[in-house]
């Protein structure tokens, strides 16, 4: 479901990709159940030709785990830039190609444990070796040529330990992929200790406030892109997203079309547009998306829930003063795929209202009655003072020190957007696995389990110039400001 109207060459850069198969696959690690039973060996792989973990011995889930090759890159050349896209999309691709033999040779590997290896993992690595290659190959055409992503081509197999089974499921039923989230991954939030702490604010701290609105994306502007980590690449997110503010945002706009667009914030000098993965609740009903691609084909279910209340705040700097963002900035908060990356970007925040002093970052929190489910995203707010982007789209911007707000050397303090989303939701049955109350999860690639330390927010920056400076105006000078 795309309310925005569709340009045709838009429509024809759509059929081109689609039909080039970029943008197929998601990740870097794909869950699978390879029917492993409590008394047998659960090694799913018998030759020493890549080391692999056991699968879990209850029927758990199994793994591909790929190294995160577009996160080390540091550097691409402008001319490099729509060739490496391609190919990373291409190793997504390949991933996801992986991931369907898996989970179609889930007998197969049961009785041949050297299958996953022999036929599925080898020739994953060798179309992955020769991808990294042309990346490499396109980079050094017109920059320094990377060292060492060869050694990112090997893949594993890994047990991500037991998935829970629903009522009336029998182990290794396929019918359900176990890719989260289970019981263990909600905690109640009044056991949670106070945590929050923030620096001291110094004299000369821009203190100001300035807050835009725009909605909760009640016109259900949905799509599966993602314009700053896979531009030109249809359903380079592999999940869905709430889009408010700009209204033409998809895999293909420019921004001479961002500039042009509709927006639905309130100021209409204010065209940025700010998207995060949606929440679903995986009640068993049908979105529109449920056959697609980036919604039900990769495991993202369920009735898609719209925010209460969307509150985007621009705050200052403890330590100083603020400096304009430049125009069509591009800011990630948060990692999509921080289950297999690791927690170093992430930036998870969940809570609930009433007990926002108690963020979590890998848990989901069960909210007492009378209160409501929130997620915080605080964007990065330090700028290097020269690029609205870079190849890992993180290294331009950078986080302030929590402890004295500086930034680091050579950088800048910006507004800070702090984004906060609530939602009212039931909370979940833990008792019977979301049978009487379902679960609810953040969308995001299948391999990430629907972790809620995944989540994530991006934002680009379309104020208008007068706009702008309003905002740092107010910032800097203490006020508060919509």
């Amino acid at each position: 479901m795309r309310h925005n109207t569709r340009k045709r060459s838009k429509t024809t850069q759509r059929a081109i990709a689609a039909t080039a198969g970029l943008a197929l696959g998601a990740g870097a690690l794909i869950a699978v159940n390879v029917y492993a039973s409590a008394h047998e060996s659960a090694n799913i792989n018998s030759t020493k030709r890549a080391p692999q973990s056991p699968a879990d011995p209850a029927g758990g889930a199994t793994t591909i785990s790929c190294p995160d090759v577009g996160a080390k890159l540091t550097s691409v050349p402008g001319r490099a830039r729509t060739q490496v896209d391609k190919e990373l999309a291409l190793l997504d691709k390949q991933v996801a190609e992986a991931y369907q033999k898996l989970r179609s040779s889930t007998r197969t590997i049961h009785l041949d444990r050297s299958f996953a290896t022999n036929a599925i993992m080898a020739p994953l690595k060798d179309r992955r070796t020769s991808t990294i290659e042309r990346i490499t190959i396109a980079i050094g055409r017109s920059g320094t040529r990377p060292q060492g992503l060869e050694a990112l081509a090997a893949c594993t197999l890994r047990a991500t330990g037991a998935q829970e089974q629903r009522p009336g499921q029998e182990q290794g039923d396929t019918a359900f992929q176990g890719n989260g989230p289970v019981a263990a991954d909600f905690v109640d939030i009044t056991t949670v200790r106070p945590n929050v702490k923030s620096p001291r604010k110094q004299r000369g701290a821009s203190a100001g406030r300035f807050t835009t609105r725009c909605g909760v994306n009640a016109n259900k502007l949905y799509n599966s892109d993602n314009i700053i980590v896979a531009p030109g690449v249809d359903n380079g997110a592999h999940h869905t997203h709430d889009y408010v503010g700009n209204q033409d945002n998809d895999a293909f706009t420019t921004n001479e079309e961002f500039a042009a667009a509709a927006t639905s914030c309130r100021n209409q000098g204010d065209k940025s547009t700010y998207y995060w993965p949606v929440l679903r609740l995986q009640d068993g009903t049908e979105e529109f998306d449920a056959q697609e691609l980036g919604g039900g084909a990769e495991g993202n279910t369920g009735t898609i829930l719209t925010a209460s209340k969307v509150t985007l705040n621009f705050v200052g700097n403890p330590r100083g003063r603020v400096v304009a963002m430049p125009k069509f900035l591009r800011i990630i908060t948060g990692d999509a795929k921080a289950f297999t990356n690791g927690t170093a970007n992430a930036n998870a925040s969940w809570s609930c209202t009433g007990f926002e002093n108690r963020q979590l970052t890998d848990k989901y929190p069960i909210c007492p009655q009378g209160s409501s489910l929130v997620r915080t995203s605080k964007f990065q707010s330090c700028w290097d003072g020269r690029s609205t982007d870079s190849a890992n789209h993180r290294s331009h911007v950078a986080f302030a020190d929590p402890r004295t707000g500086a930034c680091p050397s050579g950088m800048k303090a910006i507004p800070q957007l702090v984004q906060r989303l609530v939602y009212d939701v039931d909370a979940p049955s833990l008792d019977d696995n979301g049978q009487s109350s379902p679960f609810y999860a953040v969308d995001g690639f299948p391999e990430q389990m629907h972790k809620p330390i995944t989540d994530h927010g991006d934002f680009i920056n379309v104020f208008d110039e007068r706009l702008m400076n309003r905002m740092v105006q107010c910032i800097n000078t203490g006020r508060t400001c919509r």
